[in-house]
């Protein structure tokens, strides 16, 4: 996935060059990916020949021959694995940026090179040669796990359409394009098996959507004429007609593919720091190694008259550069992020940037709204109470006065008694009561429905309802009257999402002890949800301004949210998580983290990764830190050899590297 960013072999300690690739269509993608494997593949094959040419080299050495006719038979190897090393240290040193690994691992080879020169000291050629192999072994490593983690990112590349079939005329004409050739209000024709290029609305068909890839959802969404297909889907059973409704570029595709691009950028704390560390550490490794080689033997020839100068202590200095150079840090940090964030893009969980996963990791307090992310945001009938007749008539009788109701609440009743378009009842004078609800005849008798005022005005004798107190049911009580007899009631409310409540219980097992909602609506509907949900407190009755003003007093908070309104909280939030991304934009663009589908306990999930990812971070500073110390305190002491400072350089860097790609398994 290489528009993530290129990673040319140039990188050095210091600096990282993340070429930003923007992507053409397939061609390109799989040609960049073919790229990296032959890359690795070269690479694997030159640690190989070196490896033989290294064995061939000590079995010459045994032969007893000249120290410079030794000398060239080891530069063969040392040249084939690492001229590329040498070529970057140069162009370091050649753009004022030296101090490199590249740069500490040529002059530490090279030096180990010509120390057999010197009277008095042993040849060191196999560890020069060596060093600078499992130097490449380690680069080969990081390749890899490069390239692990920028698929486990580009499975979401797999959602970007290649054509669009526009139909166009009378006739209705297809044609194949390209989907940013399509305007809002063309019509496309979506085929079984093909991916849905662009945002619209169905006009003609039903089919299943696979929308795995965006939400991680398994089981299928059914969609019909009316509904809003998102591109990026897989449409799995009929041909669908799809009025276009965004262009290509403001298509979720889009957006979801440049949020990921654009992940790379935001640094986190972690990350800033290394790059600040790398910039003064390595100069300082560089002139603590010559101070390694020159202050003893100075010491000696001042203090004790030598004036032999000591090549032990060159050898030392060598090995300090080896043991100092602080790739395992600089690699693997980045790297663990990045697998961090591509983890949680399988889950359909999605982070727009490393620095977003630090803060999510500290999290303490999490705020949610109530309306469309704790609750589904729809009514529906959650209790019918008759009084002189029994629950069908009475559904029934409801539904067909709010038949022509655009209300929500005419919506609930419609849907709680399907059957009422078809059983044939006559309903005529239909007439809504602004404030108070809507009168109809239904065959021939006056149905009225609404609130009390409704029963007060046509003088029925309404009562409260005691079953409702009884069972805490709180929502909005719908009486019913027929000619001026009261008839009972209906109560309608929001249902609570299925997995509201474990997203609760997960959050308060992670140690998140303050779990906030904040809703505009009613006292006793928020009172009722945060009872059932077991959260620690609610405000209710807020507009979106006072949701602002109760968040500015908090601090390492989340904010959940999913609507339009919620955009000025989650921008103020420490970290935005807008749920349910696909639907508004407003809220994708507020959010620092988007969950792809409606699930709250996909919170957790999140809160969980971004822990993980982090430890994982810090057990790699920590162990790295650690090996190159004792290393570089052995070495001080004379007590280290070369091999043990390959492997606290490069077998650290492995390690670490191994260790940063447990992050991609969210």
């Amino acid at each position: 996935m290489a528009h993530l960013h290129e990673h040319h072999h140039c990188e050095s300690c210091t600096h990282e060059h993340h070429h930003h690739e923007h992507y053409h269509g397939h061609e390109h993608h799989h040609h960049d990916h073919h790229h990296e494997e032959h890359d690795l593949k070269r690479q694997l094959t030159l640690i190989v020949v070196t490896a033989i040419l290294l064995a061939i080299a000590v079995f010459i050495e045994r032969q007893q021959i000249e120290k410079w006719q030794l000398l060239l038979v080891y530069l063969v190897p040392y040249l084939l694995i690492g001229h590329e090393t040498l070529h970057e240290a140069w162009e370091g040193i050649a753009h004022g940026d030296a101090f490199n690994e590249h740069f500490l691992m040529s002059v530490a080879t090279i030096g180990a090179l010509l120390i057999g020169f010197l009277p008095g000291a042993e040849t060191q050629f196999p560890e020069a040669v060596f060093v600078m192999l499992f130097f490449q072994v380690g680069e080969l490593f990081e390749g890899y796990a490069e390239g692990k983690s920028r698929q486990s990112i580009s499975h979401l590349m797999d959602i970007r359409p290649d054509v669009a079939h526009l139909l166009a005329g009378e006739e209705g004409e297809m044609t194949d394009v390209s989907p940013d050739a399509v305007g809002v209000g063309d019509v496309i024709l979506i085929r079984p098996g093909e991916r849905v290029p662009l945002d619209g609305v169905v006009i003609d068909g039903t089919s299943g959507l696979n929308t795995v890839a965006l939400t991680g959802e398994s089981l299928p969404r059914e969609i019909s004429v009316g509904d809003e297909v998102i591109s990026g889907c897989v449409n799995l059973s009929g041909v669908l007609r799809v009025r276009v409704t965004k262009p290509f570029g403001e298509s979720t595709v889009s957006k979801i593919i440049n949020l990921v691009e654009h992940a790379g950028e935001h640094k986190s704390q972690s990350e800033a720091f290394i790059t600040r560390f790398a910039r003064i550490y390595t100069p300082a490794v560089v002139f603590a190694a010559l101070a390694l080689a020159i202050v003893p033997n100075l010491w000696s020839m001042f203090i004790a008259q030598s004036s032999m100068f000591n090549v032990q202590w060159l050898y030392r200095a060598l090995m300090f550069l080896v043991v100092s150079c602080p790739c395992a840090l600089v690699i693997s940090v980045p790297l663990t992020f990045f697998g961090g964030i591509g983890g949680a893009s399988r889950k359909g969980i999605l982070v727009k940037g490393a620095n977003y996963m630090d803060v999510l990791s500290k999290i303490d307090t999490v705020v949610f709204d109530k309306t469309g992310t704790l609750t589904h945001g729809q009514f529906a009938v959650t209790a019918v109470h008759p009084d002189h007749c029994d629950e069908h008539q009475l559904l029934h009788l409801a539904a067909h006065v709010e038949h022509f109701s655009t209300h929500p609440i005419g919506a609930a009743l419609r849907d709680a008694f399907p059957d009422e378009a078809t059983d044939g009842c006559r309903v005529t004078d239909v007439e809504e009561v602004a404030g108070q609800g809507i009168k109809a005849r239904v065959e021939g008798r006056l149905v009225c429905v609404g609130n009390t005022k409704m029963m007060d005005a046509v003088g029925a004798k309404w009562h409260d309802c005691p079953h409702c107190h009884n069972e805490h049911r709180v929502g909005t009580v719908i009486h019913v009257a027929i000619d001026g007899d009261y008839a009972g009631h209906i109560v309608i409310n929001d249902r609570v999402k299925a997995d509201s409540a474990e997203a609760i219980s997960q959050l308060q097992s992670l140690g998140i002890a303050r779990t906030v909602m904040l809703t505009g609506d009613r006292q006793e509907v928020a009172e009722q949800v945060a009872r059932q949900l077991n959260l620690s407190e609610y405000h209710a009755e807020l507009l979106p301004t006072d949701k602002v003003s109760y968040v500015e007093q908090l601090k390492n908070f989340a904010f959940v949210g999913d609507g339009i309104n919620d955009a000025p909280v989650l921008a103020r939030a420490d970290v935005g998580i807008a749920m349910g991304g696909l639907g508004s934009d407003a809220a994708i663009e507020a959010a620092d983290v988007v969950l792809m589908d409606d699930c709250p306990s996909k919170v957790a999930l999140a809160i969980r990764i971004a822990r993980r990812t982090l430890s994982i971070a810090r057990q790699n500073v920590c162990f790295a830190i650690g090996v190159k110390v004792a290393v570089l305190i052995l070495a001080a002491f004379g007590l280290a050899t070369m091999w043990m400072a390959v492997f606290a350089d490069v077998g650290v860097t492995v390690l670490a590297v191994l260790n940063a790609m447990r992050a991609l398994r969210a």
